[in-house]
């Protein structure tokens, strides 16, 4: 049966026999060239926004699907959902006070489908909510967020408060998800729907964190000096390649177990 092996299945093994840092520079060289064919193929890079955004809200759709007729949040963690709500609410305020535009709207659309979500594990499907393995704290995250949203934010005319708050909102959520990946590597199992949503925030990520890159580069730089001066326009971009490579992990072993024909991810000790 090993001469059946399919050049995917050969080159995952071998990537799996490679040691950490072999595997970090495979990871960003793969990601460089993705990219490069996005800015290639791509015509309107803003559309890579218009499609981060479209994923998410497929993502979104199969978690509704899961709750609704499944009937269960089995592997779900509701602190990432109440930290993804907080991020959202925040960044909301922002955008009305700050640039009312197509993201209020979205953002309004997709908080009020997370505080949904938070109502449905909490009062509805509380029997399934897993509440041993999702046990990370939270101010583990939203303490440091803030603290460094006090030390590096916007240097725009807009009041401080505001500043501030976009800010926490931009670095809180990029590790809102690290409680989910907690919840997974706690069970090492996870079942299709749960998987599912987490590889489209993946894939989301991924594409606005492209979207971006991609500006820097057509810019050549000039939309990071239109945030700000200091620290805050490169943490901004850094903020969105954090989110893109916390889930690669989880995606390239989603992807495999996928070809694998594999309906439930089994994950390996070490992964997320």
């Amino acid at each position: 049966m090993k001469g059946a092996r399919t050049p995917i299945h050969a080159v995952a093994t071998w990537v799996k026999k490679q040691p950490p840092k072999v595997k970090t520079f495979l990871a960003v060289v793969s990601g460089i060239a993705a990219v490069t064919f996005l800015r290639i193929v791509v015509r309107d890079h803003d559309s890579l926004f218009v499609a981060a955004e479209a994923v998410h809200a497929l993502g979104i759709a199969i978690l509704i699907y899961k709750l609704t007729k499944e009937r269960t949040c089995a592997g779900l963690s509701l602190k990432s959902q109440e930290l993804t709500a907080m991020f959202l609410a925040v960044r909301l305020y922002c955008s009305l006070v700050m640039e009312y535009d197509i993201h209020t709207v979205l953002d309004s659309a997709t908080l009020g489908t997370t505080l949904w979500v938070i109502y449905m594990i909490r009062f509805k499907l509380m029997s399934s909510y897993m509440d041993d393995k999702d046990n990370f704290r939270i101010y583990y995250v939203v303490i440091p967020c803030a603290l460094l949203s006090l030390i590096v934010h916007p240097s725009t005319p807009h009041h401080i408060i505001n500043r501030l708050c976009w800010a926490f909102c931009v670095y809180l959520e990029a590790v809102s998800v690290l409680p989910q990946l907690r919840v997974m590597q706690n069970t090492k199992i996870v079942e299709p729907f749960t998987a599912h949503y987490v590889f489209a925030l993946g894939v989301a990520r991924f594409l606005s964190c492209a979207h971006w890159v991609l500006q820097v580069m057509d810019t050549r730089g000039r939309i990071l000096t239109a945030l700000g001066s200091g620290l805050w326009p490169s943490l901004v971009l850094f903020s969105e390649i954090v989110q893109t490579f916390i889930l690669a992990d989880f995606c390239y072993y989603y992807v495999k177990s996928i070809v694998g024909g594999q309906l439930v991810l089994r994950l390996p000790s070490g992964v997320v």
